[in-house]
């Protein structure tokens, strides 16, 4: 593998919690295709993970909640022919997903009023517009 995983900042996956699982790929490839293991499934156990700041995992478990099965995050690479790629690509999925699904909450929005300027050069134009196209009308047809 290409090292520690980082979700954000100094944390990262640990080898020790990632369950890797593989089998026969569907897709390109010739008669080798039909012998070798490539498509990785990643698992990792969310819910009982020390790797995670306990604020994180409580966020993860809410946003994820649909994706967990038991507290544990599932994800699928079979894009390359090689199984050392799909481990990388499934690996960097993980993470991706977790440093999104930890991140923290948008600041909230704070309401503010239209200025009184431009809502009355809105009125105006609007104005001048409906002016323009009653004078293309013929004046009797009102």
């Amino acid at each position: 593998m290409s090292g520690p995983y980082v979700v954000r900042g100094s944390v990262s996956l640990p080898e020790a919690e990632l369950v890797w699982r593989f089998s026969r790929s569907s897709g390109p490839g010739g008669q080798h295709v039909n012998t070798t293991d490539t498509q990785v499934e990643l698992r990792f156990d969310l819910a009982r993970t020390e790797a995670l700041p306990e604020v994180w995992k409580a966020r993860a478990l809410e946003r994820l909640a649909g994706r967990l099965t038991d507290g544990v995050v599932t994800v699928r690479s079979s894009a390359h022919r090689s199984q050392w790629r799909n481990r990388e690509a499934a690996a960097l999925r993980l993470a991706a997903l977790l440093a999104e699904a930890t991140a923290p909450p948008p600041r909230p929005r704070r309401p503010t009023r239209v200025p009184r300027g431009i809502n009355e050069r809105r009125l105006r134009e609007k104005k001048q517009r409906s002016q323009t196209k009653r004078g293309r009308s013929p004046k009797g047809w009102e």
